[in-house]
């Protein structure tokens, strides 16, 4: 969420750079600038009645005769001030509720090294690592390719799920194992992030906390009724996770880190569980967008000095998974009409597809400046007894399981239908074969 101090005495700024982004709506920015002086207002009247109030019940209490015409007129003038101090406070309430919901649907500001442009097409390419396999044969996609070698089922999934949900037969859902602790274990042993394990269902606070809500809430899965009794305030509806962002960057919500404690960096797998609303018609074949999926997540806390570098940190971090796995991939850079709602700085990690003659995104990592941290009220104190301030928080998936397992099937797939497993993943596979042949 932006700052709204920011936002009131800076509005042309934040016009233009949320017009970098395509936001464009001028009305909600004049709404939010309305609200702001009405709620300085509500507080100015609200401390004047309150400082009246005080003086008529100081003024009352010198009466010496409690039944005097006096006493019961000045105690009425005070009862008067306090139902109009109450009728103040709920408006000033109001107030500040309408200005909350109106900043909670404004994206987040494009950060200057953020390039323009309207759409993925203005995307900049940064960097590109490995080649791309050279195959003297038309490649196949990852769902023909998986099921041949009998390590996808498709058909048994949507009898069990409907469409958009996979089963992972033998050596594929070894693969998908395999991967978990592969990335797992380069982020903890090599990178120094703290392995965390994390409910897979969530409260709407934590939600809002990470921005899904209430901007994205189609794209959630909700659970019916509420969970929790007496014991936990009646109960509290909870959420199926869309990544495990939401629950590891909540982890420090309300909380104030020590300064010396940053960076703080956490890895984590959850499931991840997303309706895909809006998407319909879109990569409907396949693992590429499903209803239930695999992923491991990077989050880190840093001070706004360390941000810039500890983005980029994040981002080489992901981009090892795919090295480790001898992945051809390139990394973009958003322009600022393509950045995600919370975002102010982005790089997209795209693995090429063979079988679909393109690169597509397996990895997002992204700065979000204070947009989170604000939200969650999650600070750092910059010095011993100094003030506390707000946090930033980037993170990125280190990886989508399911993507990097597409990839490895088009990328190693051999013109007999086989499919060459990296030697990465030997360690973690028994006696699997390095190569996987098509079942008869």
């Amino acid at each position: 969420m932006l700052d709204l101090r920011y936002v009131t005495e800076n509005l042309d700024e934040v016009r233009a750079q949320l017009g970098r982004r395509g936001f464009t709506d001028a009305s909600v920015l004049d709404a939010v600038a309305r609200l702001a002086e009405e709620r300085r207002a509500a507080i100015g009247e609200v401390e004047s009645a309150r400082a009246a109030l005080n003086t008529a019940s100081a003024e009352m209490g010198k009466s010496a005769d409690k039944k005097a015409e006096e006493f019961q007129a000045k105690r009425e003038a005070a009862r008067t001030l306090g139902d109009q101090v109450k009728g103040l406070e709920a408006r000033r309430v109001e107030v500040e509720q309408e200005l909350t919901d109106l900043l909670l649907g404004i994206p987040n500001l494009p950060d200057e090294s953020t390039p323009d442009g309207k759409d993925e097409r203005e995307n900049v390419v940064v960097r590109t690592w490995g080649e791309k396999p050279r195959m003297d044969f038309t490649p196949r996609d990852h769902v023909d390719l998986g099921v041949s070698l009998g390590i996808l089922d498709f058909d048994r999934a949507a009898k069990l799920s409907g469409a958009r949900f996979t089963v992972l037969r033998g050596v594929g859902a070894r693969l998908e194992r395999a991967l978990l602790q592969l990335m797992l274990d380069l982020h903890a042993d090599r990178h120094g992030y703290e392995e965390v394990w994390v409910p897979a269902l969530v409260k709407g606070t934590a939600l809002q906390g990470t921005t899904q809500l209430p901007k994205f809430e189609k794209d959630l899965f909700k659970l019916a009724g509420k969970v929790g009794g007496e014991e936990e305030g009646g109960g509290h509806e909870l959420y199926l996770v869309p990544t495990a962002e939401v629950p590891v960057t909540n982890l420090h919500a309300d909380e104030i880190l020590e300064v010396d404690a940053l960076p703080k960096a956490y890895a984590a797998y959850t499931p991840c569980f997303r309706s895909e609303a809006g998407s319909y018609g879109r990569d409907t074949r396949g693992m590429i967008r499903q209803h239930q999926f695999d992923k491991v997540e990077l989050v880190r806390f840093v001070t706004p000095e360390q941000a810039l570098d500890e983005h980029e940190k994040l981002t080489r971090h992901a981009e090892a998974v795919l090295q480790e796995l001898g992945l051809h991939y390139r990394v973009v850079q958003l322009c600022a009409g393509d950045l995600g709602f919370a975002a102010k700085k982005c790089y997209d990690l795209e693995v090429w597809l063979p079988g679909q003659d393109a690169y597509r995104e397996i990895s997002s990592c992204s700065w979000f400046g204070d947009f989170q941290a604000r939200r969650m009220a999650a600070r750092y104190r910059p010095a011993p007894k100094a003030k506390p301030q707000l946090l930033h928080t980037i993170n990125g998936s280190g990886l989508a399981i399911g993507r990097t397992l597409v990839a490895i099937l088009e990328q190693g797939q051999q013109a007999d239908g086989s499919v060459r497993i990296p030697s990465a993943l030997a360690r973690y596979l028994g006696e699997t074969p390095s190569v996987l042949q098509a079942s008869s």
